[in-house]
């Protein structure tokens, strides 16, 4: 039996997913919720095989959230505390550059939350059995793309930048200092060979890195 923990803010999603799944001999859905603590906490006592984590983004939105909090980073904090447990992105954004923060961030799969239910029924399998789970338009794109020489901490500095957030906004949603932020952007300047911040989002805008 797979158990799965689902952790989607949109109750309508979640529940959705937790009905289909619900519905496979050999899936159980121990738990359903709708953000990081109670992920990281129901994880923790309930040990499931596979975690769902998503959210459905607007068409801007490069940050795909459980609650207020970042997805990729709730992988992070799920590999810490249940090791076992597999875990897989679910978004609506088939940018290939979700694609490389989930695959940085060592997310198990990758998915999109209008995927057929047994395209995830067949992605929650195969992740449960040790193998990873990419939806493969944003494979093939993030294959034809141009690699990008950023951190992901620093796509992320400079593409919230590039959105008008302060320094102080942005070391608050990624749960850092404000001189790191800083250190992150003028780190992301100088590899991109950018003149100044204007300059560095531009050049990263056109090459697909934010």
């Amino acid at each position: 039996m797979i158990r799965i923990l689902v952790g989607v803010p949109c109750t309508l999603t979640r529940e959705g997913i937790v009905t289909v799944l619900n519905r496979e001999d050999d899936m159980e859905v121990v738990a359903a919720v709708d953000d990081v603590a109670q992920a990281v906490a129901e994880a923790r006592e309930l040990k499931p095989d596979v975690a769902l984590l998503g959210s459905p983004l607007s068409g801007q939105d490069a940050f795909p959230t459980v609650g207020n909090q970042d997805a990729f980073a709730t992988v992070g904090k799920l590999r810490a505390e249940v090791p076992r447990c597999r875990c897989v992105i679910l978004s609506s954004s088939r940018d290939p550059r979700q694609l490389r923060r989930a695959t940085e961030a060592d997310a198990d799969g990758y998915l999109v939350d209008d995927s057929t239910p047994e395209f995830l029924i067949g992605a929650i399998r195969r992740v449960a059995g040790g193998r990873k789970a990419i939806d493969p338009e944003v494979a093939l794109a993030a294959f034809n793309s141009t690699s990008s020489p950023l951190t992901i901490r620093e796509s992320d500095a400079l593409r919230m930048v590039a959105r008008g957030s302060t320094t102080a906004e942005i070391a608050n949603v990624l749960h850092l200092t404000c001189g790191t932020v800083r250190n992150y952007v003028s780190r992301a300047i100088g590899k991109i060979g950018a003149r100044n911040r204007v300059d560095a989002i531009r050049i990263a805008e056109e090459a697909g890195w934010i």
